[in-house]
């Protein structure tokens, strides 16, 4: 179960007696249990091309299957994994593929109640809003952690579906809440690599050694505003959801994505666990970005910008003796082979991938998208304001999507799916949450600042709209945001005269291929 624990107090309070915990069936697996224990590939052999792991369902299991099927690490996005479970299943599931991986978990009990609880056979009305995914709180409910254990598994069971080649997933250590529960269906589904950026990450390597083992784990929580300076934990035991004889589970690599050396250092020597390496993302990568460095004594009400400080030392990192790659404007051989010069172990590619037929996006923005490249006007922006993580975040210049400021001033501000809410001390037993998206009174009366509110764009909402599986409220459909890297110099070499479309088959050759002496 979930609950939190005070350090300063004497011990474990049990989440709030009106939630529904420690219903589900605590049996062991009804199906044989398939999954290899001894074939990992250790992280020093892992590919050479990494396929970044883009949500919500950007890089979804199928563009995984793809890359992993050519023997590269295919990467899917960990973010929201129960609220695009349950939204494929409102949709009718039309090609089966859902409830084929929902068959293949072992627990069957645990799936039919996801099935009976949210399948719509043939889909539901265009026109009606989806049912939600429960809200992740540190009291999660049985039937949310259910729902995180099951949709990290089918993504993972699908990607790794047909073929032999490595996948992983890559988690948020930004969206704490989900992490624990979703790392163990993944785990279930036999993933090879768990990838965590967007904070920093100490404790996730352990939580993967106790999982393997069916251990109860704790997290220590992050706090926006803790001013007694509590510690609150969230603890977990799969074994208030698993009992019995628990199949053996292998601990996949752990690569931490990280923006500096001294990251690298700090995760080497303070990490809960065994780190296995590192993914260094340049500030051109798509997505969340690390802050810029500021230099000491520089105007401290001067707009943000990169400079030297935030250049990796590669020396110094592969100094630490494990395998990294490198992510940021990579997308080339002569990147690939200029990375391998620097001691890395080859590059991670995002935006390249993001793009191709098999990504999440849908195609109408795809097609937008690199119709602007093309043409020379697409513009990227680095935004300090727009994620509600605080963190620098890419947005794609694009009309009627939330990077548009007419569009962003229609939309009604809402907070409905809570991935990316802070977590605030209340009092020493109780946390809070609150959402700079959020209405801004309703931000306030939580303790937050008004000025937080402005620019801030609800992420949530808007990858999901991006991938299809946008919200509708009364005739409104959720709008969505575009996020990708600043290098799109891959695309003349994958694409042909003004056709615009490609495979992320197509970006792998390119990647192998032969490198342009004339760069």
């Amino acid at each position: 179960m979930f609950g939190v624990v005070n350090r300063r107090s004497s011990g474990y309070f049990p989440p709030d007696p009106f939630l529904p915990f420690g219903r589900a069936e605590r049996t062991g697996p009804d199906r044989k249990f398939t999954q290899s224990t001894d074939n990992l590939i250790p992280a020093h052999r892992l590919p050479e091309i990494i396929q970044g792991g883009m949500g919500a369902a950007v890089s979804n299991w199928r563009l995984a299957n793809t890359v992993a099927r050519h023997g590269e690490l295919g990467v899917v996005s960990g973010t929201a994994l129960d609220s695009i479970l349950v939204r494929r299943l409102q949709l009718g599931d039309p090609d089966g593929d859902v409830r084929r991986a929902m068959s293949q978990f072992p627990w069957p009990d645990m799936a039919n109640r996801v099935l009976d609880t949210y399948f719509i056979p043939g889909g539901k009305d265009p026109e009606a809003s989806f049912k939600l995914a429960p809200l992740p709180k540190m009291e999660m409910r049985t039937s949310l952690v259910e729902l995180m254990i099951l949709g990290n598994f089918v993504e993972v069971f699908l990607a790794k579906e047909g073929h032999s080649g490595p996948v992983g997933i890559n988690y948020l250590e930004k969206i704490q809440l989900p992490n624990v529960p979703s790392a163990l269906g993944a785990m279930i589904a036999g993933v090879d690599v768990v990838l965590v950026g967007a904070g920093i990450p100490l404790a996730i390597p352990g939580v993967l050694d106790k999982l393997a083992k069916w251990e109860s784990v704790e997290l220590k929580l992050s706090l926006e505003a803790n001013p007694d300076c509590v510690d609150y934990m969230q603890r977990f035991n799969p074994r208030d959801y698993f009992v019995g004889e628990l199949p053996e589970l292998e601990r996949p690599n752990f690569l931490a994505i990280i923006a500096s050396d001294t990251l690298a250092k700090t995760m080497i020597k303070r990490a809960h666990g065994r780190v296995d390496g590192f993914v260094i993302e340049h500030w051109s990568a798509g997505g969340h970005n690390a802050p810029p460095r500021r230099v000491r004594g520089a105007d401290p009400d001067a707009p943000p910008e990169y400079g030297e400080r935030d250049i990796v030392d590669l020396e110094s990192v592969g100094s630490l003796e494990k395998p990294f790659w490198l992510a940021g404007s990579n997308a080339s051989p002569e990147k690939l082979v200029e990375a391998k010069q620097k001691g890395a172990r080859g590059i991670q590619v995002g935006t390249a991938f993001a793009f191709s037929q098999e990504s999440g996006i849908i195609s109408e923005i795809k097609t937008e998208v690199l119709n602007k490249c093309k043409a020379g006007n697409l513009k990227v922006r680095t935004d300090f304001r727009a994620s509600p993580t605080g963190f620098p975040f890419k947005i794609v210049e694009l009309d009627e999507t939330i990077s548009s400021e007419e569009t962003y001033a229609d939309r009604s501000r809402i907070c409905d799916m809570g991935y990316l809410r802070q977590l605030y001390g209340k009092s020493e037993t109780n946390i809070g949450y609150r959402c700079s998206s959020e209405p801004e009174k309703n931000y306030e009366k939580k303790g937050g600042k008004f000025d937080t509110t402005v620019g801030r764009r609800c992420l949530c909402n808007g990858l999901m709209a991006t991938v299809g599986l946008g919200q509708v409220r009364d005739g409104y459909t959720e709008p969505p945001v575009v996020t990708s890297g600043d290098d799109y110099s891959f695309l003349p070499h994958v694409t042909e005269g003004d056709n615009v479309e490609y495979s992320a088959t197509d970006v792998i050759d390119y990647l192998r291929g032969t490198p342009s002496s004339a760069e």
